[in-house]
């Protein structure tokens, strides 16, 4: 039997009284309130409402074993990336890994791989394939339904995923950003419930006031937390916070527990605010995490005070696996799965003569998943090879399939700065094909073949030296800690501004630069593509 004495923060009723927890077998058996005076206080622990593991590059025990420092003891975990690689193997792979230590992941099963019919993925999860997931007892919901096209044109196979969700009386997450009004509509009476796309207010409050739950997003690329946050004065019970995609130097730095402290910050109700990071998610996709009622595990967390908010001891199930920031997980070495069949690649495999130079080029916008199209000139070498405008900042770009050789798909980008070199990725959603952005094909061609050689990674070149995280994971992960792999991360982060890149973060950008569901202007290792009107599209713009 544990005894814990500490001040506690009753967020349903919104109290905050001296209280002494007992608990016993992994469980809360009581909650007394007492007469005593304590100095710290106790609250459930946070929950990230929506996350792809895959995309810390770190597998789920090392992602754990981070996360419980910052308070985080459990996560909506969506499965996608490493299913987009390997189906419903890869799922499984995660939900196995994530059990060999006590933190609560809580995976869902992916509705949308191959994410379109416009890209090429190392495998499909088919109708029957949901049903086989989501009969699992750690399968919690139908995992974000991309395809919103889809939805609104009641498409045969993805109204059949839905339709197995409700069978089995499981959430669906949603997945439309942008999408208001009357589609916005019929997307949510689908059964749609969630969305954390949202990246305006206006959408935001047109989501709620039409039924769905809004998870506010702050990740390592899209950050939508000062454009949301103010719903949480009005929308407590409807708002989650997730990160969605968070790289390893961003994780070793914090999680929920920042959006809770810069929320506070902003003078947000305490109660509304742990609301939303604590209850919500729990209540909403019905998780095995403990609240601090009688009979609920004990799962919570200890902070110091009500304004520095920081992390001394977290507990999940009764035991203690973090005390001020040193974590108990242990973690061991991980077996490696993966898919990736193709031959090294040449300088002259990125080489596209075209007609004209005026072409669309896609637009970077920092810190965002959506792109622009923008309309600018390239340049034209002896031979008549397009070739990168280093005045304008457009430099070429190149998705090149991973799964078996294929011809290069390349085209034209902007605002990623580089002065000379390449930056290439295994981790490109949604199908994670190789990206590779450069001011030059020689370059390309460096970059590209490091992450061959090894199977996945993210790499650097300045034309002579190059550099590269291997992720043999499934072209995503790596075995290695947190610390390892976030120091290899910054390391090439630095690299890659030294050679020019101007963007916060530059790979967590790149890597959604072949993600076809979000607009407006995207490639993949089929072509160019418009996210619009959601089809292929020339690259040359003919006056």
């Amino acid at each position: 039997m544990q005894i814990i004495q500490s001040n506690f923060i009753d967020i349903p009723n919104r109290e905050i009284y001296p209280a002494i927890i007992t608990i016993e077998n992994g469980k809360v058996k009581s909650v007394q309130k007492s007469e005593a005076t304590f100095e710290t206080y106790i609250l459930p622990g946070f929950v990230d409402a929506h996350v792809h593991i895959e995309s810390s590059m770190l597998v789920p025990t090392e992602f754990a074993k981070k996360a419980v420092i910052h308070g985080t003891l459990a996560t909506v975990s969506d499965p996608h990336e490493i299913a987009n690689v390997l189906g419903k193997e890869g799922v499984y792979y995660m939900i196995e890994n994530g059990k060999k230590c006590p933190f609560k992941f809580n995976f869902g099963a992916p509705s949308c791989v191959p994410a379109t019919k416009f890209e090429t993925a190392g495998a499909e999860v088919t109708v029957e394939d949901i049903d086989e997931l989501m009969a699992m007892e750690e399968i919690k919901y139908l995992a974000e339904m991309m395809n919103y096209p889809g939805v609104l044109f009641q498409d045969k196979m993805v109204m059949d995923k839905i339709a197995v969700a409700k069978k089995y009386n499981k959430p669906v997450d949603g997945h439309a950003p942008g999408l208001i009004g009357e589609k916005a509509i019929q997307y949510i009476s689908a059964g749609i419930s969630t969305d954390h796309e949202c990246f305006t207010y206006e959408e935001g409050l047109f989501k709620l006031q039409h039924g769905m739950k809004v998870l506010i997003r702050e990740g390592s690329a899209a950050k939508n937390f000062e454009a949301l946050i103010e719903l949480l004065n009005d929308y407590p019970n409807d708002i989650m916070f997730c990160s969605d995609d968070k790289h390893p130097d961003d994780l070793l730095i914090g999680h929920i527990n920042l959006l809770v402290k810069r929320a506070l910050a902003k003078g947000i109700d305490l109660f509304k605010v742990l609301q939303a990071a604590c209850i919500n998610p729990v209540t909403h996709y019905k998780l095995n995490v403990g609240l601090l009622k009688e009979n609920d595990p004990a799962d919570f967390i200890l902070i110091n005070n009500l304004d520095d908010f920081e992390i001394q001891e977290t507990y999940i199930d009764g035991n203690l696996v973090a005390k001020n920031g040193t974590s108990f997980i242990e973690t061991s070495p991980e077996k490696i799965v993966n898919n990736f069949d193709i031959d090294f690649i040449e300088a002259i495999d990125f080489e596209i003569q075209l007609e004209h130079t005026k072409v669309k080029v896609i637009e970077v916008i920092d810190g965002q998943l959506i792109t622009k199209t923008h309309i600018g000139n390239i340049l034209l070498d002896a031979q008549g090879n397009a070739v990168s405008n280093m005045e304008d900042d457009i430099l070429k770009v190149a998705v090149i399939n991973r799964y078996y050789d294929t011809p290069v798909a390349v085209a034209f980008i902007k605002n990623f700065g580089l002065k000379r070199g390449a930056l290439a990725s295994s981790v490109a959603h949604d199908s994670h094909n190789i990206i590779v952005v450069s001011a030059d094909d020689e370059s390309m061609s460096k970059a590209a073949n490091a992450i061959i050689e090894e199977r996945g990674g993210l790499s650097v070149t300045d034309g002579a030296i190059t550099k590269i995280l291997g992720l043999p994971v499934a072209g995503l992960m790596s075995t290695d800690s947190c610390e390892v792999v976030g120091e290899k991360y910054t390391e090439l982060v630095k690299f890659a501004k030294e050679i020019g890149c101007t963007l916060h973060s530059p790979f967590m950008s790149l890597s959604f630069m072949a993600l076809l569901v979000i607009p407006q202007l995207k490639l993949s290792d089929k072509g160019l593509f418009d996210g619009e009107k959601f089809e292929f599209c020339d690259l040359e713009v003919k006056d």
